[in-house]
């Protein structure tokens, strides 16, 4: 299959599953677009299409959020018999078929998102009138930041990081529905089409109704609007902002692309907007710690700026994923304890104790279950907890990383009270820094501990260009051989790698 094919198979595929309904009634493509973007609510079940692909197991409902990121950031015990699936992946076997097989599907699945969100940008200008008060502006802001989004984590698995080369290829930075195919950009190339991208969608979202005093951040089970604005809106597309790439996720987003790019002025700048905005209350530790399951947030709900809606994998994310003992994911007692530093302060950290379960083997051997997206068992409804299942995408604590990161060298003092906020809504005594390395030393440590099964701590590694914690306290090499995934053979020969 040569690469124009296989971009001609990604824009059916995308096409094609966009919409169900309309695939139902109109399975022609040929025919199809027009029909379906004849009306406002047929470009906004285009954008939900989007949303909607992206949480599946290929993509951020399994392998960008739970599984091979995570393997590849040793966030998981790997013994010889167990999980044979991922072994290799841990070892960094980018020869394994299983291997190839997954990354390959992950390429896939984020070239048919921004296949579709251009055929969303293509068609909406000219339908500019059909859309009622402000929903032309967000649906046009959000699939420019869909477009972006899931670009840059293409590139953040696929090409050398900024740091290392940003003349290095990149990736294909694809604005246009069409078979032709798109030209490799260097990774300062798609970087700045990416800002580019989410600049536009950042000035379209200044209407974005999170941004309203009314819309204020809350629990679903709560009814009472003082508590929680996000349901209040009579359009359903309106609701829930956390759940779409809103304005806040826009420069949360841009806050990570710009220090992806060593731009901390304007990573900064960003980072402040969404933390300034107090927007996003940090959860309170009755909820965080509630012995009632019903009454709990394990995944800080409130604190999510961006995640990916998943209410229908919690059976998928407990039978798949996460089981002590079995082919799943879990931890030894020891790795969680060396994460998480529990020798010193870290056995006050909450997130240790409500992530990890610690469970008796037959063996004698004491393994952890990671139970951060356990939902109540006794109910499948999705507010068996107080939120509903999210894949956190963006977190508030990411911004105060950033801007701990940003302000090292010129306020060191500054960089760790940023840091020591996310550690004291997390139970735990705040740390001092003698050098800005030993800040970013402090960062690494934290920001695992933060982003376990989150998908985004072999993205820090990466971008920073630090070794990688192994499993029993040792470090593996940088090395572009690890950094960089393999593009699927048919990019390899088109993009002259």
């Amino acid at each position: 299959m040569n690469i124009k094919l296989l971009i001609g198979l990604i824009l059916l595929s995308g096409f094609l599953s966009s919409c169900k309904k309309w695939l139902e009634v109109q399975p022609e493509s040929e025919i199809s677009a027009p029909i379906l973007f004849s009306t406002e609510s047929g470009f906004i079940e285009a954008l939900n299409g989007i949303y909607n692909r992206c949480t599946e197991s290929d993509l951020y409902g399994g392998e960008l959020t739970f599984g091979t990121l995570e393997v590849l950031a040793q966030n998981y015990t790997m013994n010889q018999d167990d999980n044979m699936k991922y072994r290799q992946t841990s070892l960094f076997n980018y020869k394994n078929r299983e291997f190839i097989d997954r990354k390959d599907k992950i390429w896939i699945g984020l070239y048919n998102g921004i296949v579709n969100t251009n055929l969303i940008l293509e068609n909406i200008d000219e339908k500019k009138n059909i859309f009622n008060g402000n929903n032309y502006s967000v649906v046009k802001g959000e699939a420019l930041a869909l477009r972006a989004y899931l670009h840059f984590d293409a590139l953040r698995m696929f090409a050398a990081s900024y740091v290392r080369n940003p003349s290095a290829k990149g990736i294909p930075y694809v604005t246009k529905y069409s078979k032709d195919v798109t030209p490799m950009s260097t990774v300062a190339e798609s970087i700045d089409l990416m800002i580019k991208d989410l600049e536009a969608a950042k000035e379209l979202l200044t209407i974005d109704p999170i941004r309203s005093a009314s819309y204020v951040v809350g629990y679903p089970v709560q009814t009472d609007t003082t508590l929680n604005g996000e349901e209040k809106s009579p359009q359903l597309f309106l609701q829930n902002r956390r759940h779409h790439l809103n304005y806040y996720a826009v420069c949360g987003t841009l806050a990570r692309i710009y220090l992806y790019k060593n731009d901390k002025v304007k990573a900064l700048s960003n980072a402040l907007e969404v933390i300034n905005s107090k927007k996003f209350p940090w959860t309170s530790p009755s909820d965080f710690i509630a012995f009632e399951e019903a009454k709990k947030d394990r995944i800080l709900y409130k604190e999510l700026v961006f995640g990916w809606y998943i209410p229908g994998a919690a059976d998928d994310i407990r039978d798949k994923w996460f089981t002590s003992g079995t082919s799943k994911f879990y931890l030894q007692d020891d790795l969680g304890k060396i994460i998480y530093e529990t020798a010193g302060t870290g056995a006050d950290d909450n997130r240790y104790k409500q992530w990890l379960s610690s469970i008796a083997q037959p063996s004698g051997e004491r393994t952890s279950d990671i139970v951060k997206y356990r939902r109540n068992p006794l109910s499948k409804e999705e507010n068996a907890n107080l939120h509903y299942l999210m894949a956190p995408a963006l977190r508030l604590s990411e911004m105060y990383y950033i801007a701990a990161e940003c302000t090292a060298t010129s306020n060191l003092i500054g960089a760790a009270d940023y840091l020591n906020k996310v550690r004291a809504a997390r139970g735990m005594v705040g740390i001092e820094a003698a050098s800005e390395e030993q800040l970013t030393t402090e960062l690494l440590k934290e920001a695992r501990k933060e982003w376990l099964a989150e998908g985004q701590m072999f993205y820090m590694y990466k971008r920073l260009n630090r070794p990688i914690s192994g499993q029993t306290g040792s470090f593996i090499p940088a090395s572009d051989n690890i950094y960089i995934l393999p593009l699927p053979n048919d990019e390899i020969v088109y993009g002259g790698r």
